[in-house]
């Protein structure tokens, strides 16, 4: 039976992952999170204009998942059924629209219904794009083949935050907008060549919204992304307050962390299961949030960085791997779907309820708690390992 496990195991390395269609989902994976993680560390700035203060920032953050993880369930299904890129170039299209208007919000009020149009784009493009590189990946490759591809979206978190913030600082908000609209629009432009296999059973009766064999692996993502969200929406302000100069290189740092990490963590997880890189990788995002509330210069700042590019690097991929593992090809978008929407859910609460925090107990005390949460996702991974497989 060894013998047989490592012929299985040599056997799977031979199956390809850079055919053409992953190399350009890739791509277009790129294209897209440049032009979202530009405006993370630049928005609050935006709002901050507008009159906002922390619990408002936290808020026209949070509310843009709303109607992402409302739309999900219902594109992963209707992926599902009527296929994968119609949805992505969709979803793409909102995002454009969406982001082109931010330049005309003249108000909070306004700025926030925008984020709630945006939402809806960007669940259904990032929705799609997980599921059609799970219908082109080997699945005894997934969770390595996730990574590789989330290494696009990680590229995306060196470069755009500070590209974002020196654009700012050279031109003007409309000019960040028409270069993030710009970049979703290439993403469009590559999707369209993708060749897409066909999904079994497309076109007939709808089925469930949620995807019950992911519900777990979502459910840490759930956790874990409430820290996420305090951590991405107001790493900026916190820093101003401790007279930190230079925090873009806090997202450069991290994004370098989760680019070493991937490959390795998701061919770990493949050939011995997810423990091995979800009980360190949570721990990772536990102890740098705690630093986070600590630290008092830039060298901590960064040190926090890296740890939480380790931690959220092995997890992310592995529990995505976990969330469509057993589910047949025309489940894949609503467990796509699940496993989103508890994302987002978990960034969308972490930015509204820490901001909330942060009003009484400051960002110190509000990375403090945050700690907590990956905790928490650790525990409810602990209690159910025996269920779980990849």
């Amino acid at each position: 039976m060894a013998k047989g496990a490592d012929d299985f195991k040599n056997i799977s390395l031979t199956l390809p992952l850079w055919t053409r269609d992953f190399i350009l989902l890739s791509l277009a994976n790129l294209f897209v999170f440049t032009g979202f993680q530009m405006l993370m560390p630049t928005l609050p700035k935006y709002v901050a204009a507008l009159g906002g203060n922390s619990l408002v920032v936290g808020f026209t953050i949070g509310i843009f998942t709303i109607s992402a993880v409302l739309v999900r369930p219902w594109l992963g299904r209707e992926m599902d059924r009527r296929g994968r890129r119609g949805i992505y170039l969709f979803g793409l299209l909102i995002f454009v629209l969406a982001v082109l208007a931010y330049s005309m919000a003249t108000s909070i009020l306004f700025l926030l219904l925008l984020r709630l149009i945006h939402g809806v784009g960007w669940g259904g493009s990032t929705t799609a794009g997980g599921t059609m590189v799970t219908d082109v990946l080997p699945p005894q490759r997934r969770a390595e083949g996730m990574g590789y591809y989330g290494l696009f979206s990680n590229l995306a978190m060196a470069i755009a935050p500070a590209l974002g913030l020196a654009l700012l600082e050279q031109t003007s908000f409309q000019i960040l907008f028409l270069t993030s609209a710009a970049l979703a629009l290439a993403a469009a432009l590559v999707v369209s060549r993708v060749k897409v296999p066909p999904v079994a059973g497309q076109g007939g009766p709808p089925p469930a919204l949620f995807e019950p064999r992911a519900w777990r692996p979502s459910l840490i993502a759930f956790f874990m992304t409430i820290s996420y969200g305090g951590v991405v929406t107001f790493l900026t302000l916190y820093a101003a307050e401790r007279n930190i100069a230079n925090i873009g290189l806090f997202f450069t740092f991290y994004a370098a962390a989760l680019m070493l990490i991937r490959p390795f963590a998701g061919m770990v997880a493949d050939r011995h299961g997810p423990a091995p890189v979800l009980i360190p990788g949570l721990l990772a995002t536990a102890l740098a949030t705690l630093l986070l509330s600590l630290a008092g210069s830039l060298q901590v700042f960064l040190m926090a960085g890296v740890l939480y590019g380790l931690g959220f690097g092995s997890v992310q991929p592995t529990l995505q791997a976990m969330a469509v593992a057993g589910v047949s090809p025309n489940r894949r978008g609503a467990a796509n779907g699940t496993f989103f929407s508890a994302f987002d859910l978990g960034i969308g609460l972490g930015s509204t309820l820490l901001g909330a925090v942060a009003q009484f107990t400051g960002f110190a005390g509000m990375y403090a708690l945050a700690s907590l949460f990956s905790l928490v996702g650790l525990i409810v991974f602990l209690l159910g390992q025996r269920g779980i497989t990849t």
